[in-house]
């Protein structure tokens, strides 16, 4: 297995688009109800613990970019294996890929499990499920180019529904968020930890890099993008905080889509239905990234080749679908990969970047005394 990726110019993608790459792969269902989980940890200041995990994500955004740029043209998959040898390396990246199938599931079966509650109550799962991966697998077999595409033409579409929050944001009562700073330091850390099965995603970034144009020029998108995404979820935390009572809150676990009932038209009386549709081309990029991270690291760990990997991953993904199909098992799996995500994605990083420097001071001085410096 080769540590840096050879790839191919017609692969490869202008910076600019790691913009809607990683608003995208942040904004997914787990938005739908993130103020109820942060709310129980920190409660009026919530809104506090967001602004706590968006600092902590740009700050684990520039230690894995400057992972990655110790090396020419490396993912995760490549610098573990430089790093702990070709066995436990590519156990490792298996851990990851298992992490992504993990996520993977979590947005699918809690996404039909949001369109039967709200929508189609008498749906079957395994024709949701179906569905879903008809469109995850057309996608995929388009190869990373398409799948930057379908990024950014669905991180554009929805955007109109913010329009929708206007209304609940007029009803807000400020005294819902009094008094501040009650919440102290621990539980303000326990409501930005409650986030990270939203905030997650950006792990993807790992296996990206290489397929990135013009490197140089990543730190900026990828920082924009996910302060797009927190500007969401704390605006949308913020109105829910001030339009519901804690109660209200506390009782209900898709908080933000119920603020979408407060705005009715003469066409349309439940605007809920309407916005659980059209989240469907939020989550869509979820779905498509992570199968293709799944497909990739097969490919790249095993030599498998990624058609094989995606018609396998997706049979079982829908066995699954069919397994799953009670709330208390799907708040399980959530449950798993936001602990097990915490430490993958927000805890790893940091204790890899020392090894990672200690690895390359230790090349450096091994090639200095090679050439009788």
């Amino acid at each position: 297995m080769d540590i840096n990726v050879k790839m191919k110019s017609s692969l490869q993608f202008k910076a600019f688009y790691l913009f809607f790459i990683i608003s995208s792969i942040q904004l997914g269902v787990g938005m739908l109800g993130i103020p109820t989980y942060i709310f129980a940890e920190a409660r009026q200041d919530s809104w506090i613990s967001i602004i706590i995990s968006s600092i902590f994500i740009i700050i684990e955004l520039l230690v894995m970019l400057f992972i990655l740029k110790q090396y020419e043209n490396a993912d995760i998959l490549g610098i573990q294996v430089d790093i702990f040898g070709k066995w436990f390396g590519k156990l490792l990246g298996f851990v990851y890929i298992v992490y992504f199938a993990s996520a993977l599931l979590s947005v699918v079966i809690t996404y039909i499990e949001v369109v039967q509650i709200f929508l189609f109550p008498e749906i079957s799962t395994f024709t949701m499920g179906l569905l879903l991966l008809i469109l995850i697998i057309y996608s995929v077999l388009g190869g990373i180019r398409v799948i930057i595409g379908v990024c950014f033409i669905f991180f554009l579409f929805p955007q109109w529904l913010l329009l929708l929050l206007i209304e609940p944001a007029l009803d807000i009562d400020i005294m819902h968020f009094q008094p501040v700073m009650q919440a102290s330091l621990v539980e303000l850390l326990q409501g930005a930890k409650a986030s990270s099965y939203t905030f997650s995603g950006f792990e993807i970034l790992f296996m990206l890099y290489p397929f990135i144009q013009n490197k140089e020029k990543a730190k900026l998108p990828v920082i924009l993008g996910s302060l797009w995404t927190s500007g969401i979820i704390l605006i949308a935390t913020i109105i829910a905080i001030g339009f519901l009572s804690a109660d209200q809150i506390s009782r209900r676990e898709w908080s933000v889509l119920g603020l979408f009932k407060v705005q009715t038209f003469s066409f349309v009386e439940r605007f809920d239905f309407v916005v659980v549709a059209e989240w469907m081309m939020v989550v869509t990029p979820n779905m498509v990234l992570l199968m293709w991270g799944v497909t990739h690291g097969m490919k790249r760990l095993f030599q498998v080749p990624q058609k094989v990997t995606l018609y396998i991953a997706s049979a079982l993904l829908l066995l699954a679908c069919i397994l799953l199909d009670h709330h208390f098992q799907i708040q399980k799996v959530t449950n798993f990969i936001s602990q097990a995500g915490f430490w993958l994605v927000f805890v790893y990083p940091f204790l890899l970047l020392p090894i990672v420097l200690l690895k390359k001071r230790w090349r450096n001085h091994k090639e200095g005394v090679s050439n009788g410096h």
